[in-house]
């Protein structure tokens, strides 16, 4: 099977953030002190570092309201640029960077989806935790390849499908739709749905592993 060879030995990383599993390779750092009062005097190294280490968070943010992988990655350059531009209003004493970053990944995120018109997204898929934080992410970083498969094999033939077509091919919601003959709009519905019942099939996998406690 095509997807299950995907999911097994290829790159998975875009999957897996649309799904909340951050590696723990790839969660936010902890650093002895915080990068944003120096992005705020230009230094570009500590923008680099920025990035590395909360690139992960503000994708995962952008990815629960924009679902095309391309209008994503601009979202997220966008989101880096601004906080390069205003690091400077970041108080240390007020709240957490990762606080801060993220606050500005979900309004930015929101008003891109304003911006381009979009269907708000499921409530369902509000209501899931978002990542702002390393220990939001920790029931889900033990599953390796193996496991998530198991778990998505319990999902729809048709939504696997769906998966492949728009993770392992990359395939646009319009492109998927011109190929599938299914209507846009389902096509959308169809994939947000699916995700979030994989992220419910995956929370289920590991607490019956005892993971989550």
């Amino acid at each position: 099977m095509p997807f299950r060879n995907f999911i097994l030995f290829s790159d998975i990383r875009f999957i897996e953030i649309a799904l909340g599993i951050v590696p723990a390779s790839e969660r936010q750092s902890t650093t002895d002190s915080p990068l944003l009062p120096l992005v705020a005097k230009g230094d570009e190294s500590a923008m680099k570092k920025c990035i590395d280490a909360y690139g992960p968070l503000v994708w995962s943010i952008v990815c629960r309201r924009i679902s095309e992988r391309v209008d994503a990655e601009e979202a997220c350059q966008e989101i880096f640029t601004e906080i390069w531009r205003i690091a400077d209003r970041f108080d240390s004493k007020a709240s957490k960077e990762s606080t801060f970053i993220g606050m500005i990944a979900r309004r930015r995120s929101i008003d891109w989806q304003r911006k381009q018109n979009r269907l708000p997204a499921l409530s369902t898929l509000d209501s899931l935790p978002e990542l702002s934080s390393a220990n939001s992410t920790d029931s889900l970083h033990s599953l390796d390849r193996s496991e998530l498969w198991n778990a998505l094999q319990n999902l729809p033939k048709d939504t696997l499908k769906l998966f492949s077509l728009h993770f392992e091919k990359g395939l646009t919601h319009h492109e998927i739709a011109q190929e599938t003959k299914i209507p846009i709009g389902t096509v959308k519905t169809k994939l947000r749905r699916g995700l979030i019942e994989a992220r419910k099939l995956l929370q289920e996998f590991n607490t019956k592993k005892g993971i989550i406690r």
